[in-house]
């Protein structure tokens, strides 16, 4: 799957990881931050409506990553007074660059499992020293049908806990209707 496959989706609207809104779980964690100066990467960002409730609740240094820039124009058409700079519009394995907090929306379940272990490699980098992972992932069979590609709580915990302090992985309580039950809530902080 590459930036084509990708843009294509955009074109002809199949969009279907896109429910319109920031997920319940991310707008209750961010609504805790106290640190509103914290530098934030949104990786695989899509349309990031979790980007647009950080910049509308006070948060400035937001990063919005995705490789298909349709994403972004979108994003952009709906939060014009977004800084230019700060949309970043590349492959998130080439990105060189520190964050206090890296959210994760469905990123992490459309790359194909072979990719894990180099996520997880590198958030590790992105990450400043107790920099937070922080996000949802897909909590259902792993399937090669993807994407969104399942995965399981042992799974996740077998792949992270070797590069991040495991604070929470469970099963989220407050998932929109639609993915109640299929969602793991964490937050995962860089060891070193």
């Amino acid at each position: 799957m590459n930036n084509n496959y990708w843009a294509d989706l955009y074109i002809k609207h199949k969009t279907g990881w896109d429910i319109g809104y920031i997920s319940t779980p991310l707008r209750l964690y961010i609504d805790q931050i106290k640190n509103k100066n914290l530098k934030v990467l949104i990786p695989g960002a899509g349309n990031s409506y979790e980007a647009e409730y950080l910049w509308n609740n006070g948060f400035k240094n937001i990063y919005i990553l995705d490789f298909v820039e349709q994403a972004l124009k979108n994003f952009t058409n709906r939060v014009p007074d977004f800084p230019k700079d700060q949309l970043i519009n590349s492959d998130f394995f080439k990105l060189n660059d520190r964050f206090d907090l890296i959210l994760e929306q469905t990123f992490f379940c459309a790359l194909q499992p072979k990719f894990r272990h180099k996520y997880a490699k590198q958030m590790d980098q992105l990450l400043r020293p107790n920099g937070k992972l922080v996000g949802l992932f897909f909590n259902f069979e792993l399937t090669t049908d993807g994407p969104p590609f399942g995965g399981s709580l042992i799974e996740y915990q077998l792949l992270f806990k070797q590069v991040f302090k495991i604070k929470i992985l469970e099963p989220a309580i407050n998932s929109i209707k639609e993915r109640q039950g299929t969602e793991l809530f964490f937050i995962f902080e860089k060891k070193s």
